[in-house]
């Protein structure tokens, strides 16, 4: 999976004439590169799993639950991001290298110093969490160790069940059996958007184009392109992350 993702980063560059590279990306130059390195619709539907593991927990603390919100936005929002994007500007933004790092470097040392505030006044065992966040975002992203940690299975882990057992425990102080179901819920969900994702990044940035043709039972034909080819699963991601969202919008409001 590593070298695969390589290929389509190095490929991004040179798909940038042929369209956006995701559909949320901006065309490339000034504050418009920034807005599409935030991925938008993904930093909405992660940072929506921290929403429904503090809405999940025993205790709902909607002070914690704001925290948590900040600090994963600082993790995965600003710094797996601009690592990410440092491997080949997948994205084609035109933001230095040296920028990139410099925004990396501030999201985690920002979510870090949040979670040991937070280790202060909330839970002595938040180190636990701040460890694994502060190694799987460079982990990941930068695929270290021969990209043994760049995986579907790794990133539904960390993007997924990981911002929702730490919002869980961080404002219920608990583990109960709700949350072992509900890892496994965002799991799946985040496994089904790697899925998706992996696809439309590919065609969106390692193809240059598709053409075919498909031939009905009545005798009826249909030509495809790139566009048609994406179309289903870009909309399904879109729903998704809607979806998402709603529910744990709706999730939190049922608890406060």
């Amino acid at each position: 999976m590593g070298a695969e993702e390589s290929a389509e980063r190095q490929a991004g560059v040179a798909a940038a004439g042929q369209g956006r590279s995701a559909f949320y990306a901006l065309a490339p130059g000034g504050w418009r590169d920034y807005l599409t390195l935030l991925h938008p619709p993904y930093t909405a539907w992660h940072l929506s799993y921290v929403v429904l593991g503090a809405a999940m927990a025993p205790t709902v603390r909607l002070d914690r639950l704001g925290a948590s919100l900040v600090a994963f936005f600082l993790a995965m929002g600003l710094s797996a991001h601009a690592l990410d994007e440092v491997a080949g500007h997948p994205l084609n933004t035109r933001i230095p290298d040296r920028v990139l790092y410099g925004i990396a470097v501030f999201g985690l040392a920002a979510a870090m110093g949040m979670g040991i505030v937070g280790t202060v006044v909330a839970t002595p065992w938040l180190p636990a969490f701040i460890v694994v966040g502060l190694f799987i975002a460079p982990a990941y992203n930068l695929e270290w160790f021969g990209g043994r940690f760049h995986s579907d299975f790794w990133f539904a882990l960390a993007w997924g069940s990981f911002p929702f057992l730490t919002a869980y425990w961080v404002s219920g102080e608990e583990l109960a059996p709700s949350a072992a179901v509900g890892v496994v819920a965002v799991f799946a969900l985040s496994l089904a958007q790697r899925r998706l994702s992996s696809r439309v990044r590919m065609l969106r940035r390692r193809v240059r184009e598709v053409e075919g043709r498909i031939v009905y039972r009545d005798g009826s034909t249909e030509t495809f392109d790139r566009t048609w080819a994406m179309s289903t699963e870009e909309q399904a991601l879109k729903l998704l992350a809607l979806a998402v969202v709603a529910v744990s919008v709706a999730a939190l409001l049922s608890r406060v």
